[in-house]
C-alpha cells in the first residue's frame, strides 16, 4: 500500500492562491459536497457531450456522455469507456453536478458515462444496483457507436457510487440479470468507497439498506474472489466518513489474498470529498488521483 503525503505549500501552484479558487476550496473543505460547486471550473472546450440519454423508463435512469474531441486513433478499437457512479449515501445526487469528472476523463482520452440512478427513499437496496447494472448494459450496447472499445469498459465510483461499482464488479448477480458477466469488465475504480460497513450507523444508509434487516450479502467484501476484475482502490488517509483502513485497504487485502489484482493507495491532505474534487483541472494539485486513474485505464498519466 502506498500513502501519498500532503504537498508542501511551496508545491502548490500559483493558481491555487487566487481568491476565487480559494473560496471554492474553503467551501469544499468545510465538508460541503464537491458536486455543483466545481461545475464552474469545467473547461467546456475539451470534450463533446450528450446529456440526458435514457437507459430505462424512469426519469432517474439517464446518462450524460463525455467524449474526446477527436475520433479514436486509427488502428485502435476505440477509446476506453468509464461508467461513473456518484455518491450521496444513496439518497441524493445528480449526474449534472459531476461534469468535472466527465471532463477530466474525456480531455485525457477516455469516454465517460455519468449515470443517475434511483435513490432512497424512493427505492431501497438492491434497486439502485439494478439501475446501475441497467446503465452498464446500455453502455455495452452503445460503446461502439460512441467511439468506444467494447473490450475496455471500466466501472468507477465515489463513496456510495464506489459501492455500486464494487457490487457490480464483485457480485455477479447484478450484471447477470442484464446478460453480462463481471469478467467482461476491463476493471473497476473505487474512490473512498464503503465496502464493509456493517453495522450501519449512517441514518440515510439505514433507510437505503432496511437496517437492521440488512444481510451480510449487501457488503462488497463478502463477494471478493480470485475471479474479480482488476481493481484500483483509492482513499483519503484521514477520511472521517468512510474508514479507509477497514474499507479501501481491507477490500484490497482481501482481493489480493484471494489472488485477484488490486492496487491500493491512500492520499494525505484530502478528505472524503476533496479526493474526488482533485480530478477537477484547477485542483489536480490536491492529490494525484487523476494520474492514477489514467494509468489504470492505460492512458498517459498527465494530470493537466
Amino acid at each position: 500500500m502506498r500513502t501519498t503525503p500532503k504537498p508542501s505549500p511551496a508545491a502548490v501552484p500559483d493558481l491555487a492562491r487566487r481568491s476565487g479558487l480559494l473560496a471554492i476550496l474553503a467551501t469544499l473543505l468545510s465538508g460541503c459536497s464537491a458536486a455543483g460547486v466545481l461545475d464552474s471550473l469545467v473547461a467546456h472546450d475539451t470534450y463533446r457531450g450528450e446529456q440526458g440519454l435514457p437507459y430505462g423508463p424512469d426519469p432517474r435512469q439517464r446518462v450524460d456522455i463525455f467524449r474526446p474531441l477527436q475520433a479514436a486513433p486509427s488502428g485502435t478499437a476505440g477509446y476506453p469507456v468509464v461508467v461513473f457512479f456518484y455518491g450521496g449515501a444513496w439518497t441524493r445526487g445528480n449526474r449534472a453536478d459531476y461534469r468535472f469528472v466527465g471532463e477530466a476523463l474525456a480531455a485525457h482520452g477516455a469516454i465517460a458515462v455519468l449515470a443517475d440512478y434511483r435513490l432512497s427513499p424512493q427505492v431501497r437496496y438492491p434497486e439502485f444496483l439494478q439501475d446501475s447494472a441497467l446503465a452498464v448494459r446500455w453502455v455495452f450496447d452503445q460503446a461502439t457507436a460512441l467511439g468506444g472499445d467494447g473490450a475496455q469498459i471500466f466501472l468507477m465510483g465515489h463513496s456510495a457510487g464506489a459501492y455500486n461499482a464494487a457490487m457490480l464488479a464483485l457480485d455477479p448477480r447484478w450484471l447477470r440479470a442484464v446478460q453480462l458477466e463481471p469478467a467482461r469488465l476491463a476493471g473497476w475504480i473505487g474512490i473512498a468507497g464503503p465496502y464493509d460497513f456493517l453495522p450501519i450507523r449512517n441514518p440515510d444508509a439505514q433507510v437505503a439498506f432496511n437496517w437492521p434487516d440488512t444481510s451480510p450479502e449487501t457488503q462488497p467484501i463478502a463477494h471478493a474472489s480470485a475471479k474479480a476484475p482488476r481493481a484500483l482502490l483509492l482513499g483519503a488517509s484521514t477520511d472521517d466518513l468512510v474508514n479507509p483502513q477497514r474499507n479501501t485497504v481491507g477490500l484490497a487485502q482481501r482481493l489480493t489474498a484471494l489472488g485477484a489484482s488490486a492496487t491500493v493507495q491512500l492520499f494525505g491532505g484530502v478528505s472524503h470529498t476533496t479526493i474526488l474534487a482533485s480530478m477537477a483541472r484547477p485542483l489536480n494539485w490536491l492529490a494525484p488521483v487523476l494520474p492514477e486513474v489514467l494509468g489504470f485505464l492505460g492512458l498517459p498519466r498527465q494530470s493537466s
